[in-house]
């Protein structure tokens, strides 16, 4: 199991999911930098680059710290070689190859796999090599993309496997499924798997509930109510008067907004959770705040909490009322907000 705790562990903070995540053989980051913030706090723990580095300079440091390397273009190839002359390193790290079968962003062509595994057989410095892959549409559970791709690199690996033969070595150890191909694709399994944002307690799939696959949230964003207003039958709330209640209303001012990560783009009648009770999101959300009717909510007061998402309120439904997705939710919770940590 590769934890993939990249960008700050999707906003839940990477220091402590990798010091919570004790049963994950290896962690994922996208950049140095992400991986020296764990090796400062004392993780030990096997870190994979899965972009790789982009200088010489960059590989020094990943290989004073024991990193591991995904590499997905020919530059980097020439970095490990250049390395490799007169580097003495106390571990030799383990390098991914990652093949485009796809996806179109990173990778080598499946073709040239055979080729890249030889020469970086041929570089003293690594020590085990591994090859991998990253799936277009694995949330898309009817997208044939995927079966696609797994018969792509298959074959890719079925011709180096036949190469390792005639070598007398043993294949290498391979990934692909994220967590859509770990929940929906089993034949993807492999070696490894890396799961992503189904660590996190939310679904990779649009059409299937976090709670359909068994999964729990691990963030709850909560907030209070800072004040109470009551207004009349056509008066409006919020910048630019885009809502105006349809009834006498009660309306809660609750401090959260953009600069806390709220996305703007959160539209009236989106849900907030307060005193238990689903309460819809009117007017605009605003830098610091925003506004919810609370009419029918007897119990709402100074203070009350609301949850904005997570326990009880899932960080899927509300990034569907928003036009994005929880992964961004996570991401954009900003440093303002303090983070609290349970052991459930």
């Amino acid at each position: 199991m590769l934890a993939v705790i990249k960008a700050n562990a999707y906003g839940h903070g990477a220091v402590q999911a990798a010091r919570t995540l004790r049963a994950a053989d290896a962690f994922g980051v996208a950049r140095l930098g992400e991986a020296l913030e764990l090796r400062r706090a004392g993780i030990k723990r096997d870190i994979i680059l899965m972009e790789g580095v982009f200088s010489d300079q960059e590989l020094e440091y990943a290989l004073a710290h024991e990193l591991d390397l995904v590499v997905h273009e020919p530059t980097q190839l020439e970095m490990l070689a250049r390395a490799a002359r007169g580097s003495r390193i106390a571990r030799r790290p383990v390098v991914w190859i990652k093949l485009d079968t796809g996806m179109g962003r990173l990778g080598f062509n499946p073709a040239e796999l055979s080729a890249v595994y030889a020469r970086l057989r041929e570089i003293s410095l690594i020590g085990e090599l591994r090859v991998m892959t990253h799936f277009a549409c694995a949330d898309e559970p009817e997208s044939e993309m995927t079966t696609l791709q797994n018969a792509r690199f298959g074959a890719a690996m079925r011709q180096l496997a036949a190469d390792c033969a005639l070598a007398q070595q043993p294949a290498p150890l391979v990934a692909l499924a994220n967590s859509a191909g770990i929940l929906r694709w089993p034949e993807t399994h492999a070696d490894w798997v890396r799961a992503g944002i189904a660590l996190y307690g939310s679904s990779p799939f649009a059409m299937r509930s976090a709670q359909a696959l068994g999964l729990r949230p691990v963030m709850t964003l909560e907030t209070q109510v800072i004040a109470l207003r009551d207004i009349a039958a056509g008066d409006s709330v919020g910048y630019g008067a885009t809502w105006r209640a349809a009834r006498n209303s009660r309306i809660a001012v609750l401090a959260a907004g953009y600069a806390d990560g709220v996305p703007r783009q959160l539209p009236s009648g989106a849900p907030v959770l307060l005193e238990g009770q689903r309460v819809p999101l009117v007017g605009r959300v605003s830098m610091d705040m925003i506004t919810v009717d609370v009419t029918d909510v007897s119990k709402a007061g100074i203070g009350s909490t609301a949850v904005l998402w997570g326990e009880g309120l899932p960080a899927d439904e509300v990034a569907t009322a928003a036009g994005t997705i929880a992964y961004e939710l996570f991401c954009r919770v900003t440093r303002r907000v303090p983070l609290e940590y349970f052991d459930l």
